[in-house]
């Protein structure tokens, strides 16, 4: 079996894609490449589904970050449920569908809708980290907008005594349905969310005058969102039921908390690794010794070799950042060593020098052959 094709690379965007891109991009390969826009054609099947199997990863905020950090591996035995190659591509597929098959056969947007209890959107919001809470975790407290169920119309949107009635445009079901001809397909049946109660089933005659129809009010609510250790920046956790109200007695959706991890002024991190640069003296280079090199667990000693030189590299052995999977596992601190040359010497200190290099080159003063200290051979 051939290697897959990187997700990025089927879709044609960087890795760096924002969410809108990322569907922008399925959905022109899924229009051209839909098995009902190319009958027979098993290349164009094939190509339909590897875009739909890379789109339905890179959609989903929590597979995408997987992916990026295993890549296919990450889904290696199938995860999840249906859909192609194991893959659950959720509601919003339904949404780009609805768009490839309006397109195809000539009519306006066909969505999926009910009227029944529907879950609630997910939300998102960050919190800002310091490199060391990120390596360590710790728990943080937040402040969002949060809709809560408005109290005087319990959620209906209708004004107190009063209820919302039965939608006529679609008698209660949330959609309608119409029927086209298409010249490949013979009749092709549609089916819309119905405009008047926007697939409730139910419209507000007189709204409440509290929350406007609406059913729910905005204010202001904090969570305590507990940061796991070795978190990155740009992940996320996920505060179950703390999203947009379901409607129609639907569960709600989830907040999504993304990790904005401030720069450090001496460590630099990749993956599960930290980074340092650590001066020297250029004596202590020379002649070797104990020194004192910062990590995140506080200042630990080293013994500098004698001779050592710019740039050279040691590693300091489960110093770096802890595994998401695992806090007990952690990665190793690199650290690269910078001889200082000093800018600035007394004459005491420049004689000293200048001893030194005679007593390293054999090259004196005319007329003068001396030892390291000074006396004369």
């Amino acid at each position: 079996m051939a290697d897959k094709r990187d997700y990025y690379e089927v879709l044609g965007v960087p890795k760096d894609a924002d969410e809108a891109a990322i569907k922008k991009a399925y959905r022109v390969l899924a229009k051209k490449y839909h098995p009902d826009a190319n009958p027979g054609d098993e290349t164009a099947a094939e190509k339909f589904k590897e875009a739909s199997e890379a789109y339905g990863v890179l959609s989903d905020p929590q597979k995408r970050q997987q992916y990026d950090q295993f890549g296919h591996a990450a889904f290696d035995g199938g995860a999840g449920g249906g859909g192609f190659g194991g893959f659950d591509f959720g509601a919003d597929m339904g949404d780009i569908f609805g768009d490839i098959f309006g397109d195809i056969f000539g009519g306006g947007r066909s969505r999926r809708s009910s009227n029944g209890p529907m879950r609630g959107a997910n939300v998102r919001t960050a919190v800002r980290l310091t490199f060391e809470e990120a390596v360590f975790g710790c728990e943080k407290e937040i402040e969002v907008n949060y809709k809560e169920e408005c109290a005087s119309c319990r959620g209906s949107g209708a004004k107190a005594g009063t209820s919302p009635i039965t939608c006529a445009k679609c008698n209660g079901r949330g959609k309608i349905t119409y029927v086209q001809q298409s010249p490949f397909f013979g009749q092709v049946q549609n089916v819309q969310t119905c405009p008047d109660c926007n697939g409730t089933g139910k419209v507000i005659k007189e709204k409440c005058p509290d929350c406007y129809g609406t059913g729910y009010k905005t204010t202001r609510k904090k969570f305590k969102v507990s940061i796991p250790a070795g978190i990155d920046n740009g992940q996320s956790i996920r505060q179950a039921g703390a999203g947009e109200p379901g409607k129609n007695g639907g569960e709600r959706g989830d907040m999504l908390v993304e990790a904005v991890v401030s720069q450090h002024p001496i460590f630099k991190r990749q993956d599960m690794s930290i980074f340092s640069t650590v001066p020297i003296s250029f004596t202590k280079a020379a002649l070797g010794g104990p020194i004192r090199i910062k990590t995140v667990d506080g200042e630990v000693e080293y013994e500098i070799k004698a001779g050592t030189q710019t740039d050279t590299k040691v590693r300091l052995r489960g110093k770096g950042v802890p595994s998401l999977r695992n806090k007990n596992l952690r990665g190793d601190h690199y650290v690269t060593f910078v001889v200082q040359v000093p800018e600035r010497m007394n004459e005491a200190q420049k004689e000293a020098l200048r001893k030194f290099e005679e007593a390293m080159t054999g090259v004196y003063p005319e007329g003068e052959k001396k030892g390291f200290f000074g006396k004369k051979k």
